[in-house]
């Protein structure tokens, strides 16, 4: 629990609005440039807070270098309360741009409900069937709601 210090000098739970600020600058610290991804639950837990909360739906990416190095956060596309289109050419831009050699694919559920639907599945398969082409690894595709569903630990994500 994080608290919060009023004007009296008294400490009481802070309120979900501040715990979530404190978890994005945390999560920013995560995933700063150069800082090494040495476990799917740290990656889990920095792109949790960064896509928790929002109210429509967000597909971001987490770019890494060979040795799975943060090269950027990139938030790609954003839509509505239940769906966000992504443009697989504008992934593959920005991979080339970065210089990519891994990523991790990262949306949320506004419902709360992070259960990979049919259509996150094939965009999944289809970004790794494009990604690797340009030798670029899709680690894993991270479904951010109450929960995380992590799609390599899900039994959703083929080889």
């Amino acid at each position: 629990m994080l608290f919060i210090q009023d004007q009296s000098g008294s400490y009481l739970p802070a309120p979900k609005e501040a715990v979530l600020i404190e978890a994005r600058r945390l999560s920013s610290q995560q995933l700063r440039r150069g800082v090494f991804i040495i476990s799917p639950d740290m990656a889990k837990l920095a792109i949790s807070a960064k896509l928790s909360g929002n109210e429509c739906e967000m597909f971001a990416c987490l770019f890494l270098d060979s040795k799975h190095r943060v090269l950027a956060w990139v938030e790609m596309f954003r839509g509505s309360v239940n769906s966000a289109t992504v443009h697989s050419r504008e992934v593959v831009k920005e991979a080339l741009r970065l210089n990519a050699a891994a990523i991790i694919l990262a949306h949320n559920h506004p419902s709360g409900d992070s259960k990979p639907s049919r259509e996150d599945i094939e965009l999944t398969n289809k970004l790794k069937d494009i990604l690797k082409v340009i030798d670029v690894s899709v680690l894993d595709h991270l479904i951010v709601g109450d929960e995380i569903t992590a799609l390599s630990e899900s039994g959703h994500f083929s080889s």
